[in-house]
């Protein structure tokens, strides 16, 4: 009969097992990292065709599909200001075969507006690199007789409730502005929701609605062509991109600091190897002078850094976010 095995023994085999597992797991990683993709890749997006983050997610899944050797397929899931292809990608299986082009919505603001948000951005995904960054930009339908912030303001107090902006959605960034606008104007606008930018500026270049906070890759070309008229930036200061529009600031609203931001996210649990070759190929790319063509023609500005980098910035934003939703008193009706 073999003799029982004392406590330091199960120990000592139990310590061994798990250093079995551990190193396996390593190196099970290690191979998928090397094969991997075997299979396209889909990237997530929360808004529909032709809104910014539409824009940067074919921007940058073209220029995947060609460092990858396999094809990135953009899916546009829009609705609930980005949160439902939030839940959506933060569900999947932690593989590296579904992305999201994340957006400053779902991603930063959403957790301060729903307190019953189905996932946590701090907690469900694996940043992969922070994409682009951009001013929103004030736009109104050239029929609206203002050429400046003060008229326009003047123009909301004499009509209150008449004019109408627009938004990607009720808790988006656009949202977010307008009431921060009509409470540091004494203002008071109606707002009218869609699922996402690309609708709501169709609607305002026919002048369903007046007026919308956007970011600068949905409107700057329209605004080039006459059918849009911008006022100003939304951001702390001037932007390279539109240097001869003035900031809200300058236009007598101190504090505002507005910037849409995008950046790429897999599900939480996603292989470090696979992140780290994903943030390799898109910090990459980003510095290719097409693209960075490509993203000044829209209006944003390339950004680039690690998962690290890009994790800490996204805290940063929810607190920032939160301290806005907080001081305004802005809640979803």
């Amino acid at each position: 009969m073999a003799k029982p095995l004392s406590d330091f023994e199960w120990r000592a085999r139990a310590l061994v097992c798990l250093a079995s597992l551990l190193v396996l797991g390593y190196f099970a990683g290690a191979a998928m990292a090397q094969n991997y993709p075997a299979r396209p890749i889909r990237m997530i997006v929360g808004f529909p065709p032709g809104g910014g983050t539409d824009v940067m997610a074919r921007i940058v899944g073209q220029k995947l599909s060609d460092a990858l050797g396999q094809q990135v397929i953009v899916e546009n899931r829009p609705g609930a200001g980005g949160n439902i292809a939030a839940e959506l990608t933060a569900k999947a299986p932690a593989d590296g075969y579904t992305l999201m082009m994340g957006h400053v919505a779902p991603m930063a603001i959403a957790p301060s507006l729903y307190p019953k948000l189905a996932y946590d951005p701090a907690r469900d995904f694996a940043p992969i690199s922070f994409v682009a960054s951009s001013p929103n930009i004030l736009v109104v339908n050239p029929s609206v007789p203002v050429k400046d912030v003060r008229t326009l303001i003047a123009l909301a107090k004499t009509q209150p409730g008449r004019l109408k902006f627009a938004s990607s959605g009720a808790g988006t960034i656009q949202h977010l502005a307008a009431e921060s606008f009509q409470q540091a104007a004494g203002a008071e606008m109606l707002h009218v929701p869609y699922k996402g930018s690309g609708q709501a500026v169709i609607d305002l270049m026919a002048g369903v609605v007046d007026m919308n906070f956007d970011a600068t890759p949905s409107v700057i070309n329209f605004v080039k062509q006459g059918k849009l008229r911008a006022l100003a930036v939304t951001s702390a200061k001037r932007s390279a991109l539109v240097p001869d529009l003035p900031t809200l600031a300058e236009s007598g609203l101190t504090g505002f600091d507005f910037n849409t931001w995008w950046g790429l996210f897999a599900p939480a649990g996603t292989p470090r190897d696979v992140v780290k070759r994903l943030n390799v190929e898109v910090v990459k790319l980003l510095a290719l002078p097409d693209v960075k063509e490509k993203l000044a023609n829209v209006g944003a500005e390339p950004a680039g850094d690690t998962p690290e980098e890009f994790s800490a910035f996204i805290r940063t934003e929810i607190v920032k976010w939160g301290k806005v939703i907080r001081e305004g008193h802005i809640t979803l009706q």
